[in-house]
């Protein structure tokens, strides 16, 4: 690789890195902004969030001009159904999250994103049959205990980083499978979202239990603006995802539930009692191990790929000649190739 290029590729992953902390960051700061929608309820922000985000994202397809995945998505029912999942799953999570957080449980909620990487390496085990590094499976036990610890802790199982962290796992093997990019996959899920929300919110309406329209021009653009909070971190995301190792990725994602974790203890004040102490510093113990033995197996990835392109680049050597046959064919071919080579 000459200089030139070298130096494009360090600043594509600069710009990679600027984009995946853009994206972590916006995620983890999200629980400043869903509070500022009251007194919408949860069922309606998340209704509004699942219609803007299409209004959204189809603005954007239509600039890129990338439509040609839709008719083979519909032709194809197994990948449709898939996304159907990935849909439904995340009208979950995002639901979820909403609620948490405008209920005074943003501290619960930023658990489910840190535990989400150990349920992520169980269901591998459990649905895709994978097989687990002894320092993989000391992480799972680990973050085991820790659940247990917070269930004490709680004086219940944390129901909502448990949902948070199934749900999101489950949206991402889903998303593995159909192998759509972030946001194709976006505009076929909320495409799926789209008709069942603006139902509900027509319903609310009728009901007169709708916010929008009625507690201002501010507040409606407020909630119109979900689908912009929505989509913007993704394609930060997806500039991040095609400029930085897997590696790096994997280890800015704790981001978003550190900058949670921060918000709910300095800015909302949420109680930490010392077991919620215990089990936090258990799951944070599970994600070291993690993050050390992905580390070290990239680090040896690296070593492998380096030592197999210089043994590719390397001249090769000529076979030693046998004795008393140096200076003679030992065919008419092989005659003819050394004339060639000549």
């Amino acid at each position: 690789m000459d200089a030139a290029a070298a130096e494009q590729s360090k600043g594509e992953q600069r710009i990679g890195l600027l984009n995946g902390f853009a994206a972590y960051g916006m995620w983890g700061l999200v629980p400043l902004f869903w509070p500022l929608l009251k007194p919408s309820g949860a069922g309606e922000i998340l209704a509004h969030r699942m219609a803007w985000s299409l209004v959204v994202v189809g603005i954007a397809l239509l600039i890129v001009r990338r439509w040609a995945w839709a008719g083979e998505l519909i032709r194809q029912p197994r990948k449709l159904g898939l996304v159907t999942i990935a849909a439904g799953v995340i009208t979950i999570n995002w639901g979820v999250y909403i609620w948490a957080v405008n209920s005074g449980h943003v501290v619960e909620a930023s658990l489910g994103y840190f535990i989400n990487p150990l349920v992520t390496i169980a269901m591998g085990v459990l649905i895709l049959g994978e097989r687990l590094r002894p320092v993989q499976w000391a992480a799972v036990a680990v973050g085991l205990a820790a659940v247990l610890v917070l269930a004490f802790g709680y004086g219940q199982p944390p129901w909502i980083s448990l949902c948070l962290a199934f749900s999101f796992a489950t949206y991402g093997l889903a998303k593995k499978k159909v192998g759509l990019s972030g946001l194709e996959s976006l505009a076929a899920e909320t495409a799926i979202q789209f008709l069942p929300a603006v139902g509900f919110l027509v319903w609310l309406g009728v009901q007169g239990d709708a916010t929008f329209g009625t507690e201002g021009v501010g507040h409606g653009a407020l909630l119109a603006a979900t689908g912009v909070v929505t989509a913007i971190p993704l394609v930060c995301f997806g500039a991040a995802a095609i400029r930085v190792p897997l590696a790096t990725l994997g280890m800015l994602q704790y981001l978003a539930p550190v900058f949670q974790f921060l918000l709910g203890i300095l800015y909302f004040h949420e109680a930490m009692p010392p077991e919620r102490w215990a089990g936090f510093g258990l799951v944070w113990l599970a994600l070291t191990l993690l993050t050390w033995d992905a580390l070290r197996g990239a680090r040896r990835n690296a070593v492998r790929l380096s030592a197999a392109r210089k043994a590719a680049a390397a001249p090769p050597v000529p076979a030693a000649p046998v004795a008393g046959r140096a200076t003679e064919p030992m065919t008419p071919a092989a005659g003819r190739e050394s004339e060639t080579a000549v």
